[in-house]
This record gives structure tokens, sequence and C-alpha cells, in this order.
């Protein structure tokens, strides 16, 4: 696909993802974070045309924080945010240093980082007033997190498009879940976005995330269908058919049974 096709595909699910989900209102004030990846660049530059047309009124800001990793530079990030004319604040907090004391060096750094970067965003947002807090996750990034919580942590659960934070002070959103990861790196790529390197996780190559990636493409080989069946599933839940005992009555089945068998008698005469 040409760059003009891809950015038109991408629009198009974004678009479709915030509408359906109720992503962003009028007057929202929308804190987009820039890792300085492929992801949150896309996210970035899609809210920006999408804002351009769109029929209600929000502001949005670019926030990146600096977690102090060897070898971060910043300096093409700011410089394609000046000349997009993108609003914006880098953030410097020494959150490499915390992960490296308090973790083996062949553990798996992602959990402790993300906690403690969440924490500083979440901050962050509530004391500049923003009502939003737009991430750069993916289709990809849903069906994974869905797999990797079945087969490592015995749990049914994902990345919902819109998220309520457990404080009840933050409303987080994924406008890109509708979009699929191979579009947004061959966008990436046509766009030559200054990409910034993770170092901290980057050289950990047996990390989980990456095997069900592998595992979803092996699968996806023979079925193409296999990642939006994945997806599809997370908005198809059928709670009867599972064995979750707050959904399900297990020892009270025979009673309600019987109930139902009376109420319908009832109606019937």
């Amino acid at each position: 696909m040409t760059r003009d096709q891809l950015e038109k595909k991408l629009l198009h699910y974004t678009g479709k993802a915030i509408s359906e989900f109720d992503m962003i209102a009028d007057g929202d004030k929308v804190m987009v974070c820039l890792s300085g990846g492929k992801d949150s660049y896309t996210l970035l530059y899609l809210l920006k045309k999408l804002k351009a047309r769109a029929k209600i009124d929000f502001e949005f800001m670019a926030y990146t924080l600096d977690q102090q990793q060897p070898g971060w530079d910043d300096s093409g990030l700011k410089q394609w945010l000046e000349t997009h004319q993108i609003p914006y604040h880098i953030e410097s907090k020494d959150t490499y240093s915390i992960v490296k004391s308090k973790l083996p060096e062949n553990a798996t750094y992602c959990s402790l980082c993300s906690r403690l970067r969440r924490g500083i965003i979440y901050r962050y947002a509530e004391n500049h007033g923003f009502t939003k807090i737009a991430l750069g996750h993916h289709r990809d990034d849903l069906i994974r997190t869905l797999l990797m919580s079945v087969l490592y942590n015995g749990e049914i659960k994902s990345m919902p498009p819109k998220l309520l934070t457990d404080n009840k002070r933050h409303i987080v959103i994924r406008p890109l879940a509708y979009c699929q990861e191979k579009d947004i790196a061959a966008f990436a790529k046509l766009m030559e976005y200054p990409i910034i390197p993770c170092n901290l996780c980057g050289s950990q190559e047996n990390l989980v995330r990456k095997k069900i990636a592998g595992l979803i493409h092996d699968l996806s080989i023979e079925n193409p269908k296999i990642p939006s069946n994945i997806l599809h599933a997370l908005s198809s839940i059928k709670p009867s058919q599972l064995m979750d005992k707050n959904f399900w009555d297990f020892k009270n089945l025979e009673q309600q049974r019987i109930l139902d068998a009376e109420e319908t008698t009832d109606v019937l005469f």
C-alpha cells in the first residue's frame, strides 16, 4: 500500500474505534502518551488529522516521559513535534535506576517499569486537568494480552479500548484498538519517524509477549481470520458458558430451573 492508502485505512479504523467507544467528547483535553515508538507517533499523527475534520472541539498534547535510560536522545522527537506544530511536554524521571536496582539482570522489566511509568503519567494528567489519557496500544496488543492472561495468569482479561482507572480519577483510551500492527509499522517506515529505542527491555529476547506474537502469527498462516476472531471474542463474552461463580450460581441451578418453569407456567395460563 502507498502512504496515502495506509493513512486512509488507519484513519478509518481509528475514527471507528473513537466513535464506537465514545472515546473523545466535545471539550475534552487529551494527553497523548508519546513514548518515541512507532505506535504512539502514529496515534499522535492520526489524532491531529482527525481533530482537523472533527465536528467536536477538543484539545490534545503530547506527553513524553524520559526515564533516563542510557542512550536516550529526544532531539529528533522534539524536532518532529515542532515541525508538526504539536504542543508537548517532556518530563524527566529516573525510573531506569529504580528498575535496574530492584530486579536481577535476566528478569523481565516490563511490569515494574510500566507500574512506575503509569503512576507518573496519572499524576501529571491529574495535576494539569486532562480528561483523557490516550495510549498507542493497537489490535495486536489487545489480542496478545488476552492470550498472555489466559496462558500465564489464568485470567480472561485484556486491554479495553476505554478504561476507568481503579482510582476512578482517569479515563484511558486506546484509539488504535482496531488498527493492525503491520499497517502501523509500514506507515511508520514511510513516515520516517525519529524512533527512540527502549534500551531497558529491548535486549530481553525471551519476553512472553514475543512468544505469544509468534504463536498467533504461526496460527494465522493457516487461518488468517484468527487474529480478528480473537479480537471479536473480547466483545462476545458468554459468561454462562464459563465457570466463574461470580456470574453463574452453580449451587442453585436446580432451584433456578424450578422457578423458571413456574414463571413460564404462569405466563401460559
